[in-house]
């Protein structure tokens, strides 16, 4: 009995010394949930506004200075902007983005797919690691952008999905990020980056009338490139305030499991202790009856 009892301890200490680092994985998570939560939270009306004022300017103009953007092409070569994180321990956060991305790419564009036309960019370790497992033709140029995340790092990308599609490289582009809502929430999306999307016009309401200065083409010419580099901006900015909210939710879990085991295992140990010293003492008193009757 004695072996079960130390095994038991053994469980019980191994138990703890995890539960210790759940709980101090979940305080740094919460510490750097902070700042990404500030980050995005100031970063997405600003990024939002813009997009609504592109789509409203491509919708509502025919500036020929933007066609290399606006331009609808038949979808036949395709790229996925795909941001995950570089860790893992965030629960079925990268798994989601990953199913996400492969859902994408089998429902939409399984015939470009099997033409090999179908391209990852993945910006993360981990979906870069599980695309390329999966088969998926993925390009790791971008995979080291949360090393060092700025919003020069993350143009680099924009700025080579751009021109890559103005040489008709691809005809489509989109991303696949996580949306960050709160700390135990994150809604996985896809939105299309390239060809800029028009906003469908309703019949009967206004259309909006925009007076350009210094001239249309030459401010659309302009603002395009820097609302595209917002928007992936915006996106991994989402995915880092994402992957530390999944991540503190998870760690938390895990410290509310370990208690749950550790009653468990220290109700085994009292048992097995009990059923010990009662072992001992039948056998004391059996010995010593025996004395008696010799």
């Amino acid at each position: 009995m004695s072996g079960a009892l130390k095994e038991v301890r053994n469980r019980i200490k191994s138990v703890q010394s995890t539960q210790q680092i759940t709980k101090a994985m979940k305080m740094v998570s919460a510490a750097k949930l902070r700042r990404a939560q500030d980050a995005i939270t100031q970063m997405r009306p600003y990024s939002q506004k813009l997009q609504e004022m592109l789509s409203n300017i491509v919708s509502n103009t025919d500036a020929e200075a933007g066609s290399a953007f606006t331009t609808e092409r038949p979808a036949e070569k395709i790229l996925v902007i795909l941001v995950t994180s570089d860790r893992g321990l965030c629960g079925g956060y990268n798994a989601n983005l990953i199913k996400l991305a492969r859902t994408t790419i089998a429902e939409n564009y399984a015939a470009q797919n099997a033409k090999g036309n179908v391209a990852v960019w993945a910006i993360g370790k981990r979906g870069a690691d599980g695309m390329l497992k999966l088969g998926y033709k993925t390009d790791i140029a971008y995979r080291d952008v949360f090393h060092q995340l700025s919003f020069d790092t993350v143009m680099a990308a924009s700025q080579a999905a751009m021109m890559a599609f103005m040489n008709k490289e691809f005809d489509r582009v989109e991303i696949v990020y996580s949306e960050f809502k709160n700390a135990a929430t994150q809604r996985f999306r896809l939105e299309r980056f390239l060809p800029i999307p028009k906003i469908a016009k309703v019949p009967g309401t206004a259309v909006s009338d925009f007076i350009f200065e210094p001239g249309k083409e030459k401010l659309i010419a302009e603002l395009m490139p820097k609302i595209l580099n917002t928007q992936l901006f915006k996106a991994v900015l989402d995915a880092n305030a994402s992957e530390h909210g999944a991540r503190m939710t998870a760690m938390d879990k895990a410290s509310e499991n370990a208690n749950e085991l550790l009653k468990e295992l220290k109700i085994s140990y009292n048992r097995a202790r009990q059923a010990a010293i009662t072992t001992e003492l039948t056998e004391i008193v059996s010995g010593a009856a025996a004395l008696q009757g010799n």
